[in-house]
């Protein structure tokens, strides 16, 4: 018997292995094994079908274990993968390092260790000796850890040769990621539950105080002498002092308690009660309606709610529907700032019926929630990002897809290079669940697909509780510089509202959508600028680390006290971050409480919580980030919104850029005033004049689309035609840019004036790598597999040349 198989590398095709008689019983599609591939490597792959047809091109190996009691993939996800692979032009070892939580994955690890009877150092190069004496330093190592840690580049190729001269051994090892947590409890024995054996076990106790102590510690915690008391204790509870160590083992050893090992999960439980969801008001009452009235003729529903008209209630209303039909509900979010608002609502109304998933999750919560998910005792709802779709839902019904609009839900690296809410659309279509799209500021392709009667639509105009949308006031950068109306980077105005705010008791979100200090230093007196030396471009300033950054590479080097062109100490920040707003405001506005939300301060799962708990207790006055803020939050005392600098989104060379400007600052708009009363929204521009500021004035969704919908069909971009965008990479400018015209010009046969290109990007090399970028646009009519097969046909000409080796190729089907 034989078996094909996904890897986790990227690979075009499965590979077929056999599978050894003593493990036919238990081999089944789906579960996990463990092969080796190439000559020392060793990876767990997933079992994609079974057969009896030996390859006849190569011979196969053995499988080595097999590592699953039941599948861990089913049948509706692997065509949910295969549909992910396809159209997005990604390998199946691509998709399967997206799908399964990293603890599900196995990889061998090279351990390196230091050959002691090796002598002929002679034999050796200085670069050779370098890198062996590194390794003798540390005994033993491993590959990646000496890739990491060792300054020398070239590094496999010079260990390959050690190996092969018997300076080093090399030997590879795996072992499970994911393991189990367990605890030790301590129980009572059941012989003194009987009243004499239980006096009884005092009197043997009597000259041993210290045991004693112990045994009236696990009866306090235990409350056995009540009727509510419970059997089990965690031995930590019982150990206080060193001393208890030995008392408790002695209490085991005498038979008065027993120790038992018990699996726990790591995943928080909802110990608070739980409260029914709220009433809907008339406008929320009416929308739900009309939902579940389309949902009756149509799979996908657009809810185009106003910020803060209430949207999340009514997803609350809807899941209560989809429980009581025994269905599971997949609530999808773009940011994972959210999850730590809406979780909290979520548990009140659910209880434990929630789960959470998202990549601040340590690798063993993700298995814990991948495996909790198909119980059927499992979780009901998920609350999780785009990596969420690839859960083994048992039996999904509904998936919402909460600010469908955001670009965060497209995955830009690695492959595959999906788009959340498309192969949600998808995923739903293939098992018969319903999907809602619920935003305030529709995607044009999405609304598109409204106006083609593809998808439903409902609207809710009505802010909760009728509360006015905030007053926007707009102010002229340029003009106020003249005027001396600026300090810094804010206007008169802004800073009279924010002391007016703060007089009021209530809250400031400040939107900047640059981190840092500011984007780059220079020299004042002959214009140097610092540079990544990895990628071409200028290091961003961070104040507090006194670092420049490089944001592509993470390549940082100390701030320079002088120049390094004309050695000159006039170095100077040019622009602003989030850093440099904060440390403005503070000199500006003495005693003022700020806060930062960005990458820099939210790196791990406590920051995101920390942060968004000190706002809601109104611990901070003024929370400064980038677009994390405009993401839907929810704080009831903001009552102003300051956007620093809108032109930043307005030029960015986009052909999105004029909607995604609408959507940030209409969603950032949206923060204010959410509860009490009318906010307002101060926007700071160079361009008052622009079209995309009067739509975000006057709430004017409609002539956003109308333009943008105008000048997409007249330039051929979506919705109107679907757009690939390739990007060659390679170490040599000289191969790639060879490697881009070749390209270009075999696709030029087949597509014509659509592809365009090639070019370099604004940012012409990162990590060392040169990139070149070609736009091949494809007509809607176009058939799908047709194109891909073309495209992957050329892709495979050009590899095969001997002048373009190492040469990569990334397809970037839809780039949002």
């Amino acid at each position: 018997m034989f078996a094909n198989l996904i890897l986790p590398l990227p690979l075009q095709r499965l590979y077929t292995y056999s599978i050894p008689p003593e493990l036919i019983a238990s081999a089944a599609v789906g579960k996990r094994v463990m092969v080796q591939f190439g000559s020392k490597k060793f990876y767990s792959g997933i079992i994609r079908s079974i057969h009896n047809t030996a390859p006849t091109e190569y011979k196969t190996k053995d499988i080595l274990v097999i590592l699953d009691e039941i599948p861990i993939v089913n049948e509706a996800q692997f065509a949910f993968w295969d549909w992910i692979c396809n159209y997005y032009m990604s390998t199946p070892g691509d998709v399967l390092k997206a799908a399964l939580p990293a603890g599900l994955r196995i990889e061998s690890e090279t351990n390196i260790s230091f050959n002691d009877a090796f002598d002929n150092v002679d034999s050796l190069s200085p670069r050779e000796i370098e890198l062996l004496s590194f390794i003798e330093k540390l005994k033993n190592t491993n590959a990646d850890k000496l890739i990491s840690e060792s300054s020398l580049k070239d590094i496999p190729n010079i260990l390959r040769s050690l190996v092969e001269k018997g300076a080093v051994f090399t030997e590879e090892k795996y072992a499970e990621s994911f393991r189990t947590k367990t605890e030790i409890f301590c129980l009572i024995n059941n012989d003194l539950r009987n009243k004499i054996a239980f006096n009884e076990c005092f009197l043997k106790l009597e000259r041993s105080k210290k045991q004693l102590q112990v045994f009236m510690r696990y009866l306090d915690f235990s409350r056995f002498l009540s009727e509510k008391g419970k059997e089990l204790v965690r031995r930590k509870d019982l150990i206080v002092e060193d001393s208890d160590n030995a008392a408790l083992n002695a209490l085991v050893k005498k038979n008065i308690l027993l120790v038992k090992t018990i699996e726990i999960s790591r995943l928080e439980n909802h110990a608070a009660d739980v409260v029914g969801e709220s009433v809907l008001n008339e406008f929320q009452q009416k929308a739900y309606d009309k939902i579940l009235n389309a949902f009756s003729h149509t799979p996908v529903t657009l809810l185009h709610g106003i910020t803060s008209s209430g949207k999340t209630e009514i997803y609350i209303h809807l899941i209560r529907d989809y429980i009581a039909k025994d269905k599971q509900v997949l609530y999808l979010l773009p940011e994972i700032a959210l999850t730590t608002q809406i979780i909290n609502r979520l548990k009140n109304v659910f209880g434990n019926k929630v789960g959470v998933f998202h990549s601040k999750f340590s690798d063993a919560e993700r298995v814990e929630v991948w495996k909790n998910i198909n119980k059927p005792n499992g979780y009901r709802v998920i609350l999780g990002v785009r990596s969420s779709v690839f859960l083994p839902f048992r039996d999904l019904g509904l998936i919402i897809v909460d600010e469908e609009h955001e670009n965060t839900y497209k995955q830009y690296d690695p492959a595959p290079r999906y788009h959340a809410r498309d192969a949600a659309i998808y995923l739903a279509s293939t098992i018969g669940a319903k999907v809602l799209l619920g935003t305030a500021t529709p995607a044009v392709e999405t609304y598109h697909n409204v106006m083609n009667k593809k998808y439903a639509l409902v609207e809710l105009n009505k802010r909760y509780k009728n509360i006015e949308l905030p007053e926007i006031i707009i102010i002229d950068t340029l003009l106020a510089r003249k005027r001396k109306q600026m300090h810094t980077h804010f206007s008169n105005v802004l800073l009279e509202k924010i002391k007016e705010t703060i007089a009021a008791n209530e809250q400031i979100i400040l939107f900047q959508n640059r981190r840092g200090f500011s984007p780059f230093v220079e020299c004042t007196s002959c214009g140097w600028i610092p540079r990544c030396i990895n990628c071409d471009v200028s290091l961003t300033y961070h104040r507090f680390s006194n670092n420049l950054i490089c944001h592509y590479c993470g390549h940082q080097v100390i701030m320079p006290h002088t120049c390094g062109a004309c050695a000159n100490p006039s170095i100077t920040t040019r622009g602003f971050g989030t850093e440099k707003i904060e440390e403005d405001l503070s000199i500006l506005i003495p005693g003022i409480r700020t806060s930062r939300m960005d990458l820099d301060t939210t790196k791990t799962r406590k920051a995101y919580e920390k942060i968004i708990c000190d706002f809601e207790e109104h611990k901070v006055d003024v929370l400064i980030g980038t677009q994390m803020v405009t993401k839907g939050l929810d704080f009831g005392n903001v009552s102003l919104v300051g956007i620093l600098n809108a032109d930043n989104m307005l030029n960015f060379p986009d052909f999105r850029a004029h909607e995604r400007s609408f959507q940030l600052i209409t969603q950032v708009s949206g923060r204010a005033g959410r509860s009490k009363r009318q906010g307002t929204v101060i926007i700071q521009t160079s361009d008052p004049e622009n079209n995309i500021i009067a739509c975000v004035v006057n709430n004017d969704y409609q002539k956003m689309l109308d333009t943008q919908l105008y000048e997409r069909r007249n330039f051929n971009y979506p919705p109107y035609f679907r757009l690939i965008r390739f990007t060659l990479k390679h170490k040599n400018y000289q191969t790639v840019e060879r490697g881009a015209s070749l390209f270009a010009e075999e696709l030029k046969k087949y597509f014509g004036d659509l592809v365009l290109g090639p070019q370099q990007p604004y940012i012409g090399r990162v990590s060392n790598y040169f990139l070149f970028n070609i736009l091949l646009k494809i007509k809607r009519d176009t058939p799908v597999n047709k194109g891909r097969t073309t495209i992957t046909n050329v892709m495979n000409l050009i590899l095969s040349r001997n002048d373009l080796k190492n040469l990569l190729i990334n397809a970037d089907v839809d780039p949002y």
